[in-house]
């Protein structure tokens, strides 16, 4: 049977059905991507709580690996609830996943600080990783095609759009509740322990999930596959056998899944990063605009995914990409140049350039092996562009001036160092101060914001509808979620990681974009190649 005749025998859902299936669905998948994000969101507490290190910048690193480790599970998570999905049905499989997220993310809220248990902390932080990382590996896949495969054709983009833009709605929730929870407490309260809230937090929205998912019937197509014996005998095998769908497989992975995922993680986590580190801003002031760029962003998501069903899906994806190659650079400088022109001129006219014989910076080691190592290291933490060039004495000069490295404290510990870095930095103009910009630079940030967030519209909002349509019925939970997570998993989930690495490498806060350039482009060739033009069609029967 094929999936048009599945389609047609299930029968078009009430517009109330399809007001309720995108409302429950759309729901969990913020609350499940809230419990997801919150850990980034709280990157900095996450890191001296529980991966305590002397090394400013090998703290944040083992702080994103922990975070690259929920997205290396993703995966694996997409291949057993994937085979559950198309065995067992859509609504219970995503039931569960959305069970197993919430009791992982609250169970952080609980785990003792490093310097109550030791190592078994970050160990069970990692633990808990892993299951948020199987549950969401579960989730999207089943949300999104539970939503797909009731809505009608002609409008599938634009309904299932509204997945695509809960994705950003869970990060914007965990900015709102780490920001109300900051605002209730006093500071000292909040570090000590207020911030274990918004992972408690999970217990509550889990429930209202579930009471929401619990209403829906199981998807028409799925149950009709389900009557007519046209269920996949083992779905995971099937996804590789199945003919034509290896092809499918590729062009879903490297054409469409790590392109958009790079583009998104860029303009939200990448972007909230570079406004606190490099360009020194508030932090409760880089929350607040860049929550406000994501949660006025999230309507790009939904016109791309309504345009698609108009001008079909591989027009707005193919455009996002070369529009991300052309801007990407482009917007970032300006989001610098927005938020602290000061910082950005001064360390034009005051350039930073160290030099040494075979000067390197580890960033993954807990202490540098010589003090050019270890100063490089603390410009690096400090947020500061630098450049290295060999030569046979140590030393480092500020807008050309020479500074006095006999004097540094390189025998203590990091902070020590920084501090009296710092000091010698501020004595040529450098502000190590969280700043606040004016109200007119403020709007040119949430511009940028904006800009990046239409890019990652453009090429996010009609994703679910086009991998839902790719894919057969019978194997599409599989099919759809194995690609989609192994190219969100490894190239977006390590993108913190990666481009963090880069940039403590270079010295220069712009050099992790390219990480995101090389993926955009791969995905733009393998899309042009791979994805089919003209209007959409209704599912994959082939």
């Amino acid at each position: 049977m094929s999936a048009t005749d599945v389609k047609d025998l299930a029968g078009e859902p009430s517009a109330s059905d399809i007001r309720l299936v995108i409302a429950a669905s759309s729901a969990g998948t913020v609350f499940e991507w809230y419990d997801f994000f919150i850990y980034g969101t709280l990157a900095s507490i996450i890191g001296k709580t529980f991966f305590p290190s002397d090394n400013a910048t090998l703290q944040v690193l083992l702080v994103w690996a922990g975070f690259a480790v929920g997205f290396g599970f993703r995966p694996l998570g997409a291949i057993l609830f994937g085979y559950l999905g198309d065995k067992l049905g859509r609504k219970y499989t995503f039931l569960v996943t959305v069970t197993l997220m919430g009791v992982a993310t609250a169970g952080v809220g609980m785990i003792p600080s490093a310097a109550s248990i030791g190592l078994f902390a970050p160990a069970i932080v990692i633990f808990l990783r892993v299951l948020q990382g199987l549950a969401l590996g579960g989730e999207y896949g089943g949300a999104a095609i539970y939503v797909a495969e009731h809505a009608p054709g002609g409008r599938r983009g634009y309904y299932t759009s509204f997945i695509q833009a809960s994705v950003v709605g869970g990060f914007v929730l965990s900015l709102i509740v780490v920001l109300s929870s900051k605002a209730l407490m006093t500071q000292e309260f909040w570090l000590a322990w207020g911030w274990r809230v918004p992972f408690l937090l999970s217990i509550a929205l889990l429930a209202v999930s579930l009471w929401m998912r619990l209403k829906l019937s199981e998807s028409p197509v799925f149950q009709t596959m389900k009557e007519q014996g046209e269920l996949a005998g083992n779905p995971f095998v099937e996804s590789f056998t199945y003919p034509g769908n290896k092809k499918r497989i590729f062009v879903a992975l490297f054409g469409i899944s790590a392109g958009i995922t790079v583009i998104w993680y860029t303009a939200m986590f990448t972007g909230l990063g570079f406004l606190k580190s490099a360009m020194h801003l508030d932090d409760t002031y880089a929350e607040i605009v860049v929550g406000l760029g994501a949660g006025i962003g999230m309507a790009f998501y939904i016109l791309f995914g309504a345009l698609s069903d108009r001008i079909g899906r591989k027009k707005p994806m193919v455009f996002g990409y070369i529009a991300t190659l052309l801007l990407l650079f482009p917007t970032f400088w300006l989001l610098g140049a927005a938020a602290n022109p000061e910082l950005a001129a001064n360390a034009a006219r005051n350039p930073v350039v160290v030099s040494g014989a075979d000067c390197h910076y580890s960033p993954f080691a807990s202490e540098q092996d010589s003090n050019c190592g270890k100063l490089l290291g603390d410009l690096a933490a400090s947020g500061v562009t630098y450049s290295v060039r060999e030569a046979s004495v140590f030393a480092m000069t500020v807008g050309g001036s020479a500074v006095d490295l006999s004097v540094f404290p390189w025998d203590r510990k990091s902070a020590a160092r920084s501090e009296a870095l710092q000091t010698e930095l501020a004595k040529h103009g450098y502000d190590f101060a969280k700043v606040k910009p004016s109200l007119g630079r403020t709007i040119a940030v949430i511009a940028a914001l904006l800009g990046l967030m239409a890019l990652s519209g453009a090429t996010y909002g009609p994703t679910a509808a086009i991998l839902s349509e790719m894919f057969p019925p019978r194997i599409r939970y599989s099919s759809m979620s194995i690609p989609y997570h192994i190219g969100t998993g490894y190239f977006g989930g390590f993108l913190p990681l990666i481009s963090s690495y880069i940039v403590a490498r270079t010295g220069d806060p712009y050099a992790g974009l390219w990480y995101t350039w090389v993926i955009v482009l791969v995905g733009l060739l393998v899309a042009v190649w791979g994805l089919k033009p003209g209007l959409p069609t209704d599912f994959q029967d082939d």
